[in-house]
């Protein structure tokens, strides 16, 4: 079976040293990536961590995939226990860095302990160097990967950096890299500025040969080939069919329609693209270069998400507006949808929708701590009450934009995942809106026959995390299960089952720090969502009370 080579680099912050490690077994067991990672932090860190404590452990890691030539393959997992949800997280993104990471010769780089001082951490094939770099107190991500250039000559593929957020340990912190590309949801970019460390680098020439299956060329050519909306638009391609089916995030959740949706919507995106934007190897080119001449703004998105988050949940109907926000985040270090959506919070309770120039007043606060951004950095889930707001949070995550109200299934996977309110742990709502084929289509409403397809969906979406591969690789690759299992090497059910496997040590690790059935919850009803809940628990073999049986997970380990 197709999985990752090379060892783990294990750097302690505290002592300045480092060590490698042969993992052979976890490495063929779990295939690479969120895999890896997972069982190193199940087993490595203390379930009883504070995740802003120097207990906590980073992850760093690729899969094979990262060493072919296919598209959809230009992205890397980042793995720790977020200080926004208390449990266990993965997050994935895309850019230039992945190849940089994987030529290091490294599947896996560890960051223990704290830095004495802001510091600068690179990695190279030759070892590791420690670069103090207090200068570099307060500054934004574009002005870091400035620093590493002029110092290193390094440029931003090469970089994992973080901003003010990240430094001022803003719960839903980034990490940033190619400076535009984000470790977004779970605050990662909090834990990194906890240890100290302002960026790491990773440059080298020792990647290992991998030999990936020629089935990539034929996915690589269809990635090329294919006329697919999201080759102009990205994932704003769908803004508008959200809007009309009741299933937009409007007014922080008051609302699922937003009448101002031709102001931010794909169109409004496509009209101020000015070039194609891709990822690493990745013909398929979705990303959204971005600009306004007019009021200076150069960004790359803003994606769905943001749209969603800054746009119609705050009442903005302006894409430059929308624009602005994205790009404030993405320098200053925040994940978009956190930052979006706890500013629509704090407009609902003070009736200031639709006000752009406190919105992005409020991005910088939030940032810096200052004034009432001190409280907004501790997100939705930490802050309601405080400002009589519904929580519109699942495990303290906050809902991203596909609404599970409209489409019942999602809301059951929002509820069930181990991440919290994330779409990406299940992508369901493709198989609702519907954006895959007919035949494998559900009906939005209603969650009968649901609970499994979830629990299979999460295994998929695991396993392209391990692998790494995109989601937006969907209709050529895991809509194929023969390609699957020619590109890994093993039959579906097993390839399924390691995605399985990475799910439940999560869970476990999550049961140990209090979660429960108590937490798989959400703040709206949905008919049939109890009986729902206990067919997904019994799908996976779990317990009524939503935890993992001791045999599961020595199963898993």
């Amino acid at each position: 079976m197709l999985h990752a080579v090379g060892p783990l680099l294990s750097i302690d912050l505290t002592a300045g040293e480092t060590a490698t490690e042969s993992i052979p077994e976890i490495r063929e067991s779990f295939v690479g990536g969120r895999g890896i990672a997972t069982r190193l932090a199940h087993d490595r860190i203390p379930f009883d961590v504070d995740p802003l404590g120097a207990e906590n452990r980073l992850y760093f890691s690729t899969g094979p995939m990262q060493q072919s030539q296919m598209s959809f393959t230009g992205r890397m997992n980042a793995t720790a226990v977020s200080p926004l949800t208390d449990g266990l997280c993965s997050s994935n993104a895309g850019g230039f860095m992945s190849r940089n990471f994987a030529a290091t010769g490294y599947s896996v780089v560890e960051l223990t302990g704290s830095a004495d001082e802001l510091t600068v951490v690179h990695v190279t094939d030759e070892g590791v160097e420690f670069e103090a770099a207090p200068e570099l107190a307060g500054a934004t991500v574009s002005e870091v990967t400035d620093h590493v250039e002029e110092e290193r000559g390094l440029d931003a593929e090469h970089i994992a950096a973080i901003g003010p957020a990240g430094e001022n340990q803003v719960r839903f912190a980034s990490i940033m890299t190619t400076e535009s590309r984000a470790f977004g949801r779970g605050g990662l970019g909090a834990v990194l500025g906890a240890k100290n460390v302002k960026a790491i680098t990773f440059a080298g020439d020792s990647a290992p040969e991998i030999d990936v299956p020629e089935i990539q060329t034929e996915i690589h050519r269809d990635a090329a080939t294919s006329d697919h909306i999201m080759k102009r638009q990205g994932t704003t391609s769908v803004t508008d069919l959200a809007n009309e089916v009741d299933g937009l995030p409007t007014r922080y959740w008051r609302d699922r329609q937003f009448e101002g949706v031709e102001g931010i919507n794909g169109a409004a995106v496509e009209a101020k693209k000015y070039k194609k934007g891709t990822c690493s190897q990745c013909a398929f080119a979705c990303k959204l270069p971005t600009r306004d001449e007019e009021r200076g703004v150069e960004t790359e998105g803003p994606e769905f998400e943001t749209l969603a988050a800054f746009g119609s949940n705050c009442a903005v109907d302006d894409i430059v507006d929308v624009m602005q926000a994205n790009e404030l985040c993405d320098d200053l270090g925040m994940d978009t949808i956190s930052c979006g959506n706890t500013i629509a919070a704090y407009l609902a309770a003070n009736d200031e929708f639709g006000n752009a120039e406190l919105i992005r007043d409020l991005v910088e606060k939030i940032a810096h701590r200052e004034g009432v951004g001190d409280k907004l950095a501790e997100g939705i889930d930490r802050i309601h009450t405080d400002l009589g707001v519904e929580n519109w949070t699942v495990k303290g995550l906050d809902f991203a934009a596909h609404e599970g109200r409209s489409l019942n299934g999602q809301g059951l996977a929002y509820a069930v995942a181990n991440r919290g309110a994330d779409h990406m742990y299940s992508t369901f709502y493709a198989w609702e809106y519907p954006l895959v084929s007919g035949d494998q289509a559900f009906d939005p409403k209603g969650l009968s026959g649901k609970a499994a397809a979830v629990a299979i969906q999460e295994n998929t979406r695991a396993l392209e995390d391990c692998g790494v591969v995109c989601r937006f690789s969907r209709g050529m690759l895991a809509s194929q299960p023969e390609r699957m299992e020619t590109l890994f090497g093993a039959e579906i059910d097993d390839l399924r089952a390691i995605g399985a496997k990475v799910v439940e040590l999560e869970r476990h690790f999550n049961n140990q720090r209090g979660f429960d059935r108590g937490d798989d919850t959400l703040p709206y009803d949905l008919d049939g969502f109890e009986d729902a809940r206990q067919e997904y628990y019994e799908a996976r073999g779990w317990n009524p009370d939503g935890t993992v049986p001791d045999e599961a997970v020595e199963y898993a380990g």
